[in-house]
């Protein structure tokens, strides 16, 4: 067994019998040659298939034979947060799939009559269906924001379908009646936008303002990335998909129970209110400057019960994880894979 794979081992049991706080691991040295921020700004022609209730809009680069990667993104962002990070995979040998979710870019739903849900296992279900379509048995993880929690959804109840996982921010499984306790007046404040979006005016507002909403997002979430207004044009452009409102609105009503989510999804709704553990192993990232709401290392740690490591990404880097240090983040995917 290597010195590195015992360290990470130790560090879960400890952490499992309440012996320390969560350290960050020391970040290794790069595999990956020098990735510039902001150097790739297009994945070129997208690609398109059905899959589920939708037909995924999708970036593919990397042989068609390699070991497969899927990179989820967040919410008010796009595929464009990977557009450093996939060419780094790619040439490191590994096929790398970025799905636009439901809402976003081109991906639209099959039918006119499906409803524009979008809890949790709804978009899980998605990346399952996506998999499907794809012919794609197993794949290594990796997401931030919304991509993480989808990420870390699959690793807990498809665990067999997940080689590794990296995901920003740690463990972000919640469930309705989680969602009913009232948080600390600071961490409320830092939610205003749900609260914003719970009510009609809201609904109105993002609807009416969608552009500048998700600037202002950008903008709070990663207060020292200095972004240019053609980094985020990129992005917002997804943000027009006639089912972007729809969608973020459900989302965050369904997390205040003010709706109820499909039917077909309650039993796994029913198993992620459990809190399941993710056994697969797992690097979770953070920003030194997130300021988007997220927990502490510490209040998640002991939900990854497989080989595990976390890191602390520094330098000012805020919720956007994979845009703004692709470097650690696509090392990140590299090492978890290996772990």
């Amino acid at each position: 067994m290597n010195t590195r794979l015992l360290k990470s081992l130790l560090t879960v049991a400890l952490l499992q019998a309440g012996a320390l706080s969560v350290q960050a691991a020391e970040l290794p040295a790069t595999t990956l040659a020098p990735i510039t921020v902001g150097s790739h700004t297009s994945f070129g022609a997208l690609k398109q298939v059905k899959a589920g209730v939708l037909e995924v809009s999708y970036a593919e680069l990397g042989p068609a034979e390699g070991p497969v990667v899927i990179l989820l993104h967040g919410w008010p962002y796009d595929i464009h947060s990977y557009t450093d990070v996939a060419p780094a995979l790619a040439e490191q040998g590994y096929r790398v799939l970025i799905p636009s979710s439901r809402g976003y870019g081109d991906t639209r739903f099959l039918s006119a009559s499906t409803v524009r849900n979008g809890q949790p296992a709804a978009l899980a279900s998605d990346l399952i269906a996506f998999m499907d379509a794809l012919k794609i048995d197993q794949a290594v993880l990796a997401g931030y924001d919304w991509g993480a929690r989808t990420a870390d959804i699959v690793a807990a109840l498809w665990p067999e379908r997940v080689k590794a996982l990296v995901a920003v921010s740690g463990y972000l499984i919640g469930s309705q009646e989680a969602g009913k306790a009232p948080l600390s007046p600071e961490a409320e404040l830092q939610w205003w936008y749900q609260f914003y979006f719970a009510t009609e005016r809201g609904r109105q507002g993002y609807e009416k303002n969608t552009h500048d909403f998700a600037k202002l997002i950008w903008k709070l979430a990663s207060p020292k990335w200095n972004f240019d207004d053609a980094t985020y044009e990129r992005s917002a452009a997804s943000l027009q998909n006639p089912d972007h409102v729809a969608v973020s609105i459900f989302n965050y009503r369904w997390r205040l129970n003010l709706i109820k989510g499909e039917a077909q999804y309650e039993a796994l709704e029913q198993k992620l209110a459990s809190f399941p553990s993710i056994k697969v192993p797992t690097i979770t990232l953070e920003g030194d400057a997130n300021g988007a709401p997220h927990p502490p290392a510490e209040a998640y740690a002991k939900r990854f019960t497989g080989k595990y490591e976390y890191r602390l990404i520094s330098g000012g880097i805020g919720h956007n994880l994979p845009q703004e240090a692709p470097q650690a983040f696509a090392q990140a995917v590299v090492d978890a894979d290996h772990l």
